[in-house]
């Protein structure tokens, strides 16, 4: 009887230790958009890590209608009203700019399109286990900058995707945190 009594208080102490509710490893980030070029745009991009997938989510407000970019640049730098102190897209690996999954490669700031609806509102979802947040690692989207382009990426030109204007910035830091 304590021989079974004693295999019970083991396998609870077990289960709790290293049971499945285990506390999850997560680091969010949610800023609020940049105009550039005298864009009205506004709205928030959020990045998420969980574990070892890192999610945004981005909504942009008050831009006309259409396909939109959206890019991940190198720098983590808003502060030219142009948006260029960003920088060229991020591209940790040196591949051709390309359509996110092309298996000839592809830039890691190439994340793609998203659809602004009639009254000027856009949002995009997007999920990823090729970058992290503050890893100190090549694939670390810490101190970049997201950027939204007027137009469409065509996933052709070279070097970027001829996607347009830069209209909006959001620096990927955790100084506001």
């Amino acid at each position: 009887m304590k021989n079974s009594i004693s295999k019970l208080i083991i396998i609870f102490l077990l289960l709790t230790t290293f049971g499945c509710n285990q506390k999850e490893d997560v680091i969010s980030i949610k800023k609020t958009i940049k105009p550039l070029n005298n864009s009205p745009i506004s709205g928030t991009v959020m990045f998420t890590q969980k574990n070892d997938s890192v999610y945004l989510e981005a909504h942009a407000y008050g831009i006309e209608p259409g396909k939109k970019a959206l890019h991940i640049h190198e720098n983590g730098d808003c502060s030219s009203e142009d948006g260029l102190s960003t920088g060229g897209h991020w591209d940790p690996y040196g591949t051709k700019h390309s359509k996110w999954g092309d298996p000839d490669g592809f830039h890691l700031g190439a994340v793609g399109n998203f659809e602004v609806d009639s009254i000027g509102h856009g949002m995009m979802k997007f999920a990823t286990d090729l970058w992290c947040i503050g890893c100190e690692e090549e694939n670390d989207i810490l101190n970049k900058a997201v950027i939204i382009h007027n137009g469409a990426d065509d996933f052709v030109s070279q070097p970027s995707g001829a996607s347009g204007m830069r209209i909006g910035c959001m620096e990927i830091n955790l100084s506001e945190l």
